[in-house]
């Protein structure tokens, strides 16, 4: 459920055990992570952790494991969305197998029909809700149950406010997570949280700030949704989708199948990739 200062906080059996991970995993460089599936051994309300579960997904900071869906949340105003970082997150959350959806916040300021076309195009699910007004959020914590949920997004998107009503108020608003604190280093445990309806989350604070380098280039394309059945329907085999001619992606781009933010995304990122490549090899 949670590990702060070489203890984790395991539950089995509608019970919590404060346990330690056995020398083994230390000398074989195995940290254990929150979200992790282990089999442990008790001594009343203590134990330890003798074996963990392979893991279908992990994320390295913060560190979690066998998180089913990344909840991306951005405010529909104040501060106004940027497309660029929220391509970036869904692409993060793509390359560490986790489902990414989208949550629309503040939807009592404005509505966001057009972020909803973006990425109605680009196959996301997409939530509109209003934490204020706690619309739509019976709809989001539906689709909470019995899954393991991160949830991300930059600083002043309610977020908290979000957690605090779907955890009815165990994760209060004002956590550290919502507040920016440049040049300073604060330490936070991260805690999964469990829902009465089934299900767990957990908030990700620095999950918006990784940068995507560890992936080719040329097989950025799988990470757009919208662009995986581009495969052999583009004139060059390997084709970047960029300066080509006869490219099946820009036709898409043409006739409004795929949104000018998100090809914009795909473009920058891969330039960036691709000369990342070319000063390793220097």
């Amino acid at each position: 459920m949670k590990g702060i200062g070489g203890f984790y906080y395991v539950k089995a059996s509608d019970s919590i055990y404060e346990c330690k991970a056995r020398g083994i995993f230390r000398k074989e460089k195995i940290t254990p992570m929150i979200g992790d599936k282990v089999n442990i051994e008790t001594d009343g309300e203590k134990g330890s952790i003798i074996e963990i579960m392979p893991r279908k997904s992990s994320l390295i900071r913060p560190p979690v494991a066998n998180v089913d869906t990344m909840m991306l949340v951005v405010a529909a105003a104040s501060p106004e969305p940027n497309l660029f970082l929220i391509d970036k997150m869904l692409i993060n959350a793509e390359i560490n197998n986790i489902t990414p959806v989208i949550c629309i916040n503040k939807t009592d300021i404005k509505k966001r029909e057009d972020i909803e076309e973006i990425y109605s195009k680009a196959k996301y699910k997409i939530f509109s809700v209003s934490a204020e007004r706690q619309d739509g959020t019976d709809l989001l914590m539906g689709y909470l149950k019995d899954k393991t949920t991160a949830f991300a997004g930059l600083s002043g998107v309610g977020k908290s406010s979000l957690l605090s009503i779907i955890t009815n108020g165990e994760l209060e608003t004002g956590s550290i997570s919502e507040k920016i604190s440049r040049g300073k280093h604060t330490t936070r445990h991260v805690e999964l949280f469990e829902l009465e309806s089934g299900g767990f989350v957990l908030d990700t604070p620095g999950f918006s700030s990784l940068e995507i380098e560890n992936i080719k280039a040329d097989d950025l394309w799988q990470y757009f949704p919208e662009m995986a059945d581009s495969q052999n329907k583009c004139r060059f085999r390997g084709c970047s989708h960029i300066n080509e001619p006869d490219c099946y992606i820009k036709e898409k781009l043409e006739n409004g199948e795929m949104a000018q933010s998100r090809y914009d995304s795909y473009t920058q990122i891969y330039n960036k990739l691709k000369s990342v490549k070319e000063w390793k090899k220097k």
